[in-house]
């Protein structure tokens, strides 16, 4: 059985909607590689490193949650285990914040 991605569509915001008219003459700005081979390559070398999932863990959930996850996760097109992943991620790099 094969599984076919989702494509979703998102919802710019008006900083985001600025950014995208922006970035023709943004783009024209920047400098250009002499390199561009060698920067590839370590871009690519640098995301490997920081994207690398090398632990596993096991979680004991609540079926409850563990259903509402996944049915995120069908709207969101991704797998529910990615899912959580990205929201430990996110939180881990305090780009999810608990309310307090």
């Amino acid at each position: 059985m094969s599984k076919k991605k989702q494509k979703t569509e998102f919802k710019l915001d008006e900083y985001e909607n600025e950014i995208e008219k922006n970035l023709p003459d943004l783009l024209d700005k920047l400098p250009i590689s002499k390199n561009v081979d060698e920067e590839i390559k370590y871009a690519r070398e640098a995301a490997d490193n920081y994207l690398r999932k090398n632990m596993k863990i096991n979680i004991r959930l609540s079926e409850h949650d563990v259903e509402g996850l996944k049915r995120i996760a069908v709207r969101e097109g991704i797998p529910y285990q990615t899912l959580i992943a990205s929201i430990l991620h996110k939180f881990v790099n305090r780009q999810l914040h608990l309310k307090t």
